[in-house]
């Protein structure tokens, strides 16, 4: 029992810890990142952004495109994944730094992994689906044949704020459409 409440008391040291070096790069890319959710808002996606830098170079951008592209596999990361493999002529990002508004699922904590990217800055926490820490920790995974270093809460009242914002705006609109007859259940 005292082994167990240690190892609560450090990981809660270990988070705390986390949050405690904002650097004003990291407020700088995670603003590009904010900008990116803007934009899968604007099509009526849930906004996730997602920018991947190397050297200080933003080389990847992406933004949350599920709905406007109509596929599972539309995740911010998994888009600014790709175009900075394309830049890097690899399939490895070992030497970048992703930053994105909202803590990844696991498909693409998944993909991090295994492309190698050593930092992963988090603007806001996901309880519901989150594998950097919230649900399952898969960047952390001490089995896996790399860890990632994590950075969270980044612009965390931007970043879950724009979150809070959307869903509360789609409720609004499924109460409305509920009125009127032509509920769909799917948001646009």
């Amino acid at each position: 029992m005292a082994e167990e409440k240690r190892v609560e008391e450090n990981a809660t040291i270990e988070k705390d810890t986390q949050e405690a070096f904002v650097s004003p790069e990291d407020i700088r890319y995670m603003k590009e990142a904010i900008r990116q959710a803007k934009k899968a808002a604007a099509l009526g996606d849930v906004p996730i952004g997602c920018v991947i830098v190397y050297q200080g170079k933003i080389i990847g951008r992406g933004y949350n495109r599920r709905m406007a592209d109509k596929t599972v596999l539309a995740h911010a990361e998994i888009i600014a994944m790709r175009k900075a493999c394309k830049k890097m002529g690899d399939w490895r990002l070992e030497d970048c730094t992703m930053y994105v508004t909202l803590e990844p699922c696991p498909m693409c904590a998944g993909a991090i992994v295994q492309a190698r990217i050593p930092n992963v800055v988090i603007g806001c926490m996901n309880p519901k689906a989150g594998c950097a820490g919230s649900v399952l920790d898969m960047l952390h995974e001490e089995g896996f044949n790399h860890q990632v270093e994590t950075r969270i809460h980044v612009c965390r009242e931007e970043c879950s704020g724009m979150l809070s914002q959307f869903f509360r705006d789609l409720r609004k609109k499924r109460a409305a459409e509920k009125q009127n007859g032509n509920f769909s259940g799917k948001y646009e």
